[in-house]
C-alpha cells in the first residue's frame, strides 16, 4: 500500500457485496443495483502481470485468478507478511491454481449467461467474454514476503529467522512489501527503520529484489538505502501515486515503479505525468488488490484481474495506440515484470534448497 491506500479497517472495499461467480466487471449504481463495465476495447494485445496482489484478502482467490486467465494476467505476485499472515500464500497457493482451473468452465459459462441476460445482441456478448487475445491461461504466482512497517515493533531475531525459511522457499521471489509508514505510525518511527535496515540487509544477503512499501518518508527511505547500499537485484517503488519529483531520485538509481489504481483516478494528472518520465524498462502494473479499485469500478472489491484497466490506462497515458504500439508496450511492461519477479532461484535459495535435501 502507498500514499492513499485505505488500511483494512478503513473502508470494506466492496467486500459486502455480492460475489458475482462470473469473470465480468462491474460498478456500483443507486439501489443496490450494479452495472456491467466492459473490459478494455479492442482487447489488450499482450498479457499482463499484476505484480502486488494480497491474494489471502480477496473473498475468492481461485475465482480471481480463473478471472485472470480469461483477461489475460499471466502472473501474479502474491504478497504476504511474515507476521501477519505467513503461511497462508504458501499453504494455499497450489490449491488455489488447481481450484482456478477447475472453475474456468463454469466461470465462462456464467459470463455468457450474464452477459446475455444484459444485452440484445449474442455475438457481441460473445466477444465481451473474452477480452484478451492471450490464451486462456491461469496465471503463474509467485510469492513475496517481508515484514510491513505496520508491524515492525513486532521484528526481531526469531521473526528475522521466520523470514529466512521463508525466503529460502523458491516460490518467494522477493522481499516485500517493507519500508516506512509515517502517516499511521503503527509502530514507533524507530523500530520501522531498524526493520527496514535488517531486511535491506536481508535483500543482500540472499540477492533478492525488494519491494518497498513508503509512505509521507520518501526522503527518508532514500537516505537509508543509500546508507545500506541499493539491492543489486532491484528496487520496486509499489503502488506509486505522486509526482516526478519524489520519483525521480528513485529512477535516476534505476528502481522500478508499479501502477495501479491511482493511474487511472481522475484527479491524479501528477501521477500519470510522473509514468511519462519513467524509463519503459523500469514500469510495472499492479492492483494492490482488494485496495485501489481502478475507474471505473471504484467501490467495488479490486482482484488480480483489474489490472487490465490499468495496462490500458498506462498505454494511453504513454501514447501508444491500440494494436502494434500497444502490444510493444504491453509486452515490454510484461517482459520487465518477469525479469524482476520470476527469476530462477537465486543461489543463495538454490544452497538452503540443497541443504534441505
Amino acid at each position: 500500500m502507498s500514499e492513499s491506500s485505505p488500511e483494512p479497517d478503513a473502508e470494506s472495499v466492496g467486500q459486502t457485496d455480492p460475489l458475482f461467480p462470473d469473470a465480468l466487471f462491474r460498478n456500483k449504481k443507486k439501489k443496490g443495483r450494479f452495472r456491467i463495465v466492459e473490459a478494455p476495447t479492442p482487447p489488450l494485445e499482450a498479457p499482463v502481470a499484476d505484480t502486488h496482489a494480497h491474494l489471502d484478502l480477496v473473498r475468492d482467490p481461485s475465482l480471481a485468478l480463473a478471472r485472470c486467465a480469461i483477461h489475460g494476467v499471466r502472473f501474479v505476485c502474491a504478497m504476504a507478511d511474515v507476521f501477519e499472515n505467513e503461511a497462508v500464500d504458501y499453504d494455499k497457493l497450489d490449491a488455489w491454481r488447481s481450484d482456478a482451473e477447475a472453475r474456468l468452465p463454469e466461470v465462462l459459462e456464467a459470463s455468457q449467461r450474464a452477459l446475455e441476460e444484459s444485452s440484445s445482441n449474442p455475438k457481441a456478448a460473445e466477444d465481451a467474454v473474452r477480452a484478451s487475445v492471450c490464451p486462456l491461461e491461469v496465471p503463474h504466482v509467485r510469492i513475496a514476503i517481508g515484514c510491513h512497517p505496520h508491524y515492525a515493533k513486532h521484528y526481531d531475531d526469531a521473526l528475522e529467522e521466520r523470514l529466512i525459511a521463508r525466503l529460502g522457499d523458491s516460490r518467494t521471489c522477493a522481499i516485500g512489501e517493507v519500508g516506512l509508514d509515517y502517516h499511521y505510525d503503527f509502530s514507533p518511527r524507530t523500530a520501522q527503520r531498524e526493520a527496514f535496515r535488517r531486511q535491506i540487509r536481508l535483500a543482500h544477503k540472499t540477492g533478492l529484489p525488494i519491494i518497498l512499501h513508503l509512505r509521507e518518508a520518501h526522503e527518508e527511505a532514500y537516505r537509508i538505502m543509500e546508507e545500506e547500499g541499493f539491492p543489486e537485484a532491484g528496487v520496486l517503488l509499489h503502488c506509486f501515486n505522486l509526482d516526478w519529483a519524489v520519483l525521480e531520485p528513485w529512477a535516476e538509481k534505476g528502481c522500478y515503479a508499479a501502477f495501479g489504481g491511482p493511474l487511472t483516478f481522475k484527479k491524479s494528472d501528477e501521477v500519470r505525468e510522473a509514468a511519462r518520465h519513467m524509463a519503459r524498462g523500469r514500469i510495472l502494473t499492479e492492483t494492490d488488490s482488494p485496495y485501489m479499485t481502478p475507474e471505473p469500478m471504484r467501490g467495488m472489491e479490486c482482484g488480480p484481474e483489474h489490472t487490465v484497466f490499468t495496462a490500458a490506462r498506462l498505454a494511453e497515458v504513454l501514447g501508444s495506440a491500440p494494436g502494434e504500439e500497444r502490444r510493444e508496450l504491453l509486452e515490454a511492461v510484461y517482459e520487465s515484470a518477469l525479469s524482476l519477479l520470476d527469476r530462477a532461484p537465486t543461489p543463495w535459495q538454490a544452497s538452503r534448497e540443497e541443504g534441505r535435501s
